[in-house]
């Protein structure tokens, strides 16, 4: 396993060398970076790593920076101080992250997700760009904050925390606001996912974003899921997806 450690801190960057040579001897430690425009110049002169850590406060930036500049498709585990709502953006975006300073324990379960999910290939290579802008985004409060829609021959604006909740019927995308009224969107609810803020929004299943403030009731269903009573929906596919009941019941608690 050939790893690259990027890290602005010289005995931070030592101590993750020792920890994970002690839980894989076999690891090759390729090099320690410290700043954007370094790791930039080392991924393009050098062939990819198996594994990179990285920090993300560097003395010249942030290292999301690098992922805008240059394509790194391989798998990446962050070490962060950030707080708790950053971590939740990791979380949702299926980003792996280790707490700083790093625990024994953690750094080896990290090891080990790395293990299952890219040695045996089923890492998408895609994944972490695409992660990195939702990621990017969250950080930097670049998440939608209204949408432009039109009805008739008018244009209106909807302000984002006047929506209750998207979603989708025959092909079509709808926005629904608090005053019970409902507007196309031209986007997908997959593309809305990534223009939302997550402190806001939640997906729940294939057909509907919710916001916290649309829900009336959460009610137990069949086989662990759950169904919610939204505001102004009579839909009864209001149901949480299974693989995501734990996630929205994190997301519940903030």
């Amino acid at each position: 396993m050939k790893v690259l450690i990027i890290e602005d801190e010289r005995p931070a960057a030592e101590m993750l060398r020792k920890m994970i040579l002690g839980l894989d001897p076999e690891a090759d430690i390729l090099k320690s970076i410290d700043s954007v425009k370094g790791s930039v110049e080392w991924f393009q002169k050098n062939p990819l790593p198996d594994l990179v850590f990285m920090d993300i406060q560097l003395g010249d930036g942030l290292s999301f920076e690098i992922f805008e500049r240059i394509h790194v498709p391989c798998p990446v585990i962050f070490t962060t101080a950030y707080d708790e709502y950053a971590i939740r953006a990791f979380k949702v975006n299926s980003l792996d992250y280790l707490l700083k300073p790093v625990n024994p324990d953690e750094l080896e379960a990290a090891l080990e997700k790395y293990r299952l999910h890219y040695v045996n290939r089923t890492w998408e290579k895609d994944r972490v760009p695409e992660a990195m802008k939702k990621v990017i985004q969250w950080l930097s409060g670049k998440y939608k904050k209204r949408f432009v829609i039109r009805f008739g021959e008018h244009f209106r604006t909807v302000e984002t925390d006047q929506i209750l909740y998207f979603h989708s019927y025959e092909k079509a995308t709808f926005l629904h606001t608090a005053d019970d009224h409902n507007y196309v969107v031209d986007h997908s609810l997959d593309q809305l996912e990534s223009m939302l803020d997550p402190g806001m929004f939640f997906r729940i299943n294939r057909k509907y974003i919710v916001s916290m403030q649309s829900i009336r009731d959460i009610i137990i269903y069949s086989n662990s899921r759950l169904k919610l009573e939204l505001l102004h929906c009579k839909d009864p596919d209001t149901i949480v997806a299974r693989d995501k009941v734990n996630r929205f019941k994190s997301w519940l608690n903030g």
